[in-house]
């Protein structure tokens, strides 16, 4: 049976999610249960598997944490929705393509939801707000599946990101989604946010299931 479950992590050190999301993976894989880990962290910068040190500027106090996803550095921190995807992703007909399309369109609807408009870009994954960007994404598959997510600027500290080169980029400015609306709060954002994830993944497996029957 067919199961997408939203678990509310609160407020936890990335070390501890990082280290649990591994450890889950082999609960999940080649199941039919995916979970979504609603997350905020404390501050601390992540450097992906092709991480580069020369993107990290000026760190500081903040710690640089090595991390098993895809891309390069990005800054965590209070304010911020982060959503962790748990997919089986043979389940869900999703390969990393969709599920990163997947991930940006549900910001964006919920972005749009708050009357603000924005994009995905070809050339990097991630959401964007004009130029700056305000929720980065990063994925590993290991297992057949998919852990790490989307995580969303919502009303936080943005100047930790003028000490690296977001996800890479030079220059590259950021946003949240504070600057645009009134009154957010981020864990009203983030249990939209994974409610609409979730209701995108039933959706696809009610696909899945429905075709196979045909």
């Amino acid at each position: 049976m067919t199961e997408v479950i939203i678990v509310d992590r609160g407020f936890e050190s990335y070390e501890h999610t990082h280290q649990a999301m591994k450890d889950h993976v082999a609960i999940l894989k080649g199941g039919q249960r995916a979970e979504l880990w609603c997350v905020q962290h404390p501050s601390v910068f992540t450097q992906g598997q092709a991480g580069k040190a020369e993107h990290v500027l000026n760190p500081g106090n903040i710690p640089i944490v090595q991390s098993d996803r895809g891309g390069q550095v990005t800054y965590h921190g209070p304010g911020q929705a982060i959503l962790y995807t748990l997919i089986p992703m043979k389940h869900f007909a999703l390969n990393v393509r969709e599920l990163v399309s997947l991930l940006e369109n549900t910001v964006i609807a919920l972005l749009e939801s708050y009357g603000v408009s924005s994009q995905a870009r070809s050339d990097a994954p991630g959401v964007y707000v004009a130029d700056r960007k305000i929720a980065s994404l990063g994925l590993r598959i290991r297992h057949g599946v998919s852990y790490h997510g989307v995580a969303l600027n919502v009303s936080m500290d943005l100047e930790p990101f003028s000490r690296i080169n977001p996800c890479g980029y030079e220059g590259l400015q950021v946003t949240q989604l504070a600057d645009f609306a009134s009154n957010v709060g981020v864990n009203d954002v983030i249990d939209q946010l994974s409610e609409r994830a979730k209701e995108q993944l039933l959706d696809l497996a009610s696909h899945r299931m429905a075709s196979e029957t045909q």
